[in-house]
């Protein structure tokens, strides 16, 4: 599909704390989720969205994520060797041709704004995708395509929200808005984290952004913020200054894998979906009073 956005940014510098110890030594986006690692289901998100170049922002021990998306010589001769040619083909199309990776390393972990920042020399004077791997969306059309579609009538920056139980409000950005129509939202403000009893909503933003890059001079002066970084909400709160910023209440499921309960619903309802292996996952979850008939 055509596109007016082009450039996805991928922040894949974070530790993956709260998955030690097995993300020790292997990137969090690089779990998998059935047959997948989650990387590999936003990088699809973003080419499904239109998106030809994918910028990853990473960090130490990240590498296991440029060597997912690079060719692998040894392993296509074992496969063609052997005539294994779906599983070939699987491995040659994890990017498809068209689709360009670029990878940028933050050199400090200073936030999740500071990482889009990173991003600028790549990105230039155009608008940009941000998508966060650990939040998981399935859903037809797309989270990133029904946001795309809010971009391209609008021309303003658009977020992503879903409505959340107030108690949770200190985990996520929250905004404050008018509502446009029925999932649309204009901004007049948003906060980081706030304490349930200062949320000005119950509508918190998720892992997908559109931003136009006036962002990135507000990112440059803002400074730290909540937790001694420098914080996208701050930045965005920041551009509300000069340009109209929209919040869409998307369409689809999401599942929070930066958390281990999300991590786990997000394996056993996709498995569910999954061609190869649905039916016998189903018996087994039967067979255990998993589920009921």
């Amino acid at each position: 599909m055509s596109s007016p956005i082009k450039t996805a940014v991928f922040p894949v510098a974070g530790l993956g704390t709260r998955f030690l110890p097995v993300t020790k030594a292997s990137p969090k986006e690089m779990l998998p989720v059935v047959d997948k690692p989650l990387i590999q289901y936003a990088v699809e998100e973003a080419v499904e969205a239109g998106m030809t170049q994918m910028v990853f922002i990473t960090g130490r021990n990240k590498r296991a994520i440029e060597d997912h998306f690079d060719k692998a010589p040894e392993l296509e001769a074992e496969l063609e060797g052997r005539s294994r040619t779906a599983l070939l083909e699987l491995v040659r199309n994890i990017v498809p041709k068209h689709v360009s990776c670029i990878y940028v390393r933050q050199p400090e972990a200073l936030g999740l704004g500071h990482a889009v920042l990173c991003a600028r020399p790549v990105v230039g004077h155009e608008p940009f995708a941000v998508i966060l791997a650990d939040d998981l969306i399935a859903g037809t059309p797309s989270t990133l395509q029904q946001m795309v579609a809010v971009f391209a009538e609008r021309q303003r920056s658009v977020l992503a929200v879903q409505r959340i139980p107030r108690e949770d409000s200190s985990k996520y950005g929250v905004i404050r808005g008018n509502e446009l129509s029925d999932r649309l939202h204009a901004l007049s403000g948003i906060v980081e984290k706030p304490k349930p009893a200062d949320a000005p909503s119950d509508l918190a933003v998720v892992g997908r952004y559109i931003l136009t890059p006036a962002l990135f001079g507000y990112l440059e002066r803002i400074g730290k913020g909540t937790g001694g970084e420098i914080q996208l909400t701050d930045g965005i709160a920041a551009l509300l200054q000069s340009e109209e910023v929209l919040a869409w209440a998307f369409e689809g499921t999401r599942y929070d894998c930066g958390s281990k309960i999300g991590y786990l619903m997000a394996n056993v309802d996709l498995a569910l979906r999954h061609d190869e292996v649905k039916e016998d996952f189903l018996a087994f979850l039967r067979a255990h009073g998993s589920v009921r008939a």
